[in-house]
């Protein structure tokens, strides 16, 4: 049990030690040193030693990364993030993370297999196992692409990754080239980076049940969050925009022509002959009830619809919407990269949307084929600002992706920002679902703050009452925030509060992509990357 010191009591003993070491001094050089001066010598050098002890344990938090995780501060101590979050205790996972690799014969499975390090807190580092998803909240400038482009070069198999600049691929795309093949899908045309890669949405909708997926991802952007009327005529969208899908898969028929069908449901007249090859009978139904209703409403459906095929519009999108499906298989088997690039709010976003779900529905199927239900190595999807190019079904694929070994790592300016997109059901879901979170400083929502200071906890402090000669009278406990809405918003500059499922809250720094040894060298820009599709190799 330490010692607890008042301020005077400190200062006391600090004054006892170094007068010890003086007269030790004085002594020395009068005459030779006798034993009863070294006894002296040794109590004041340990009284020192014990005060400035007591005093280092009682100072204020400086505000330096990992300070602050000391016992009574509701924050976690180092040997808790050793023991709960750190290197050994993944490689206690390693079994049921990477089975393949834990069965190999090899002693030790190294930590860098099964997970990544996203916050050091002194010399500490939290880890996140492959299996866990990651979210990270902060506004323009705080740090979350430098630190979400780690995630991406520590990634052991297939990525996909999006952003609505071309900084991931300049930081990484040369590091991952090395690791595997890279392609880049960039409809919108993002700083003149030509697209390398096709998707089709088209491909593979003979299936009907893929038909159903591919609609409901294009009508993502646009279905999110939305309640009472908006709610049902998104459904009723999302059942004529599968009919149609599957009538031009079935048909042979390209994107455009299901854009003709929908701006102009009379001349739609061959869907129903097309339907007619289905597997599924039923389905023929749906487009008749679709076709032959009144105007008014399929004219509301179609409205509904238009917006998620409005990038047909755009030359540079069209273009790349052939061809037959993106090989996910190959993808996964060749531990491939896809950046998928697009613009804030853009017309785009439907079409990065479906071909994101594509790749993470295929590598759900996958994954129930291997062993343990888990792909082996992993597949991570990086998705930063996530809300505003790639509103996928975050409220459900938090919940599913990781326990298949498809880790997400997620970007977003704030709660309010998942709240506008996936409403406060889905927003909430994606919170509870997310194993580690990220709150960088600068947040000025007093909802968004409170929110963090009650998802950090209390803490108990002792209350002291002082009579007018100064002796403590009484003593209380009450509890108090460990972090204040108004410290969190004023959190310095590099650091972030990290909320881990299973421990204690730690304030740390993040790496930064740019600071790694092996960035560097590919400082301070790389080029873009041109892929040879044909021949499955970088140029």
């Amino acid at each position: 049990m330490g010692i607890q010191l008042t301020g005077p009591a400190t200062l006391a003993l600090v004054g006892t030690g170094l007068l010890g070491a003086a007269t030790l001094d004085a002594v020395d050089s009068a005459r030779p040193l006798h034993p009863y001066w070294t006894a002296e010598a040794a109590a004041g050098t340990a009284s020192t030693v014990t005060a400035i002890a007591a005093w280092t344990r009682r100072r204020p938090d400086r505000g330096k990364a990992g300070a602050s995780s000391r016992p009574g501060t509701g924050l976690a101590t180092p040997a808790e993030i050793r023991r709960l979050a750190g290197p050994r205790a993944l490689q206690r996972q390693a079994a049921v993370l990477r089975p393949a690799l834990a069965g190999s014969g090899r002693p030790r499975v190294p930590p860098q297999e099964l997970g990544t390090p996203i916050v050091r807190c002194g010399r500490q580092w939290i880890w996140s196992p492959v299996e866990d998803v990651t979210l990270r909240l902060g506004g323009p400038r705080t740090g979350k692409t430098g630190e979400i482009a780690c995630r991406l070069l520590d990634a052991r198999g297939a990525v996909v990754a999006t952003s609505t600049r071309a900084d991931l691929i300049d930081l990484t795309a040369k590091l991952r080239a090395k690791r595997g093949r890279v392609q880049i899908f960039n409809p919108a045309g993002v700083r003149g980076i030509p697209t390398t890669v096709e998707f089709n949405p088209v491909a593979g909708c003979e299936n009907l049940a893929l038909a159903g997926h591919r609609a409901a991802d294009l009508l993502a952007p646009s279905s999110h969050g939305s309640e009472g009327d908006r709610e049902y005529w998104s459904a009723q969208a999302k059942r004529v925009l599968r009919c149609l899908l599957h009538a031009a898969a079935l048909g042979d028929r390209p994107m455009r022509e299901v854009l003709a069908w929908v701006a102009n449901p009379d001349g739609a007249g061959d869907v129903r002959r097309l339907l007619r090859k289905s597997p599924v009978p039923a389905i023929e139904d749906d487009a008749a009830q679709f076709l032959g209703t009144n105007d008014r409403t399929r004219s509301s459906i179609c409205s509904t619809i238009m917006p998620a095929l409005e990038w047909l519009t755009d030359p540079a999108a069209s273009a790349v919407a052939h061809g037959d499906a993106f090989d996910v298989e190959r993808f996964l088997r060749e531990a491939g990269t896809v950046y998928l690039l697009g613009e804030d709010d853009s017309t785009l976003t439907p079409l990065v949307t479906a071909f994101t779900g594509h790749i993470a529905r295929e590598a759900r199927r996958l994954a129930a084929m291997q062993p343990g239900g888990r792909l082996d190595p992993p597949l991570t999807i990086v998705l930063d600002e996530a809300a505003l190019i790639c509103p996928i079904p975050l409220d459900r694929w938090t919940a599913d992706m990781g326990g298949r070994n498809i880790t997400i790592h997620i970007a977003a300016q704030s709660r309010a920002q998942l709240r506008q997109r996936w409403g406060d059901t889905g927003a909430a879901a994606i919170m509870n679902n997310a194993a580690t979170v990220l709150i960088y400083g600068g947040t000025r929502d007093p909802g968004d703050l409170s929110a963090y200071s009650t998802i950090i906890g209390d803490r108990v402090e002792e209350a002291r009452t002082f009579d007018g000669s100064g002796r403590v009278v009484s003593v209380s406990h009450r509890r108090v925030p460990v972090l204040t809405p108004g410290q969190i918003a004023q959190l310095p500059a590099g650091q972030v509060i990290a909320i881990r499922r299973g421990l204690r809250p730690v304030i740390g720094t993040t790496p930064m992509v740019w600071e790694r040894r092996d960035v560097r060298p590919a400082s301070p820009a790389v080029q873009p990357i041109t892929c040879d599709l044909s021949q499955g190799r970088n140029e």
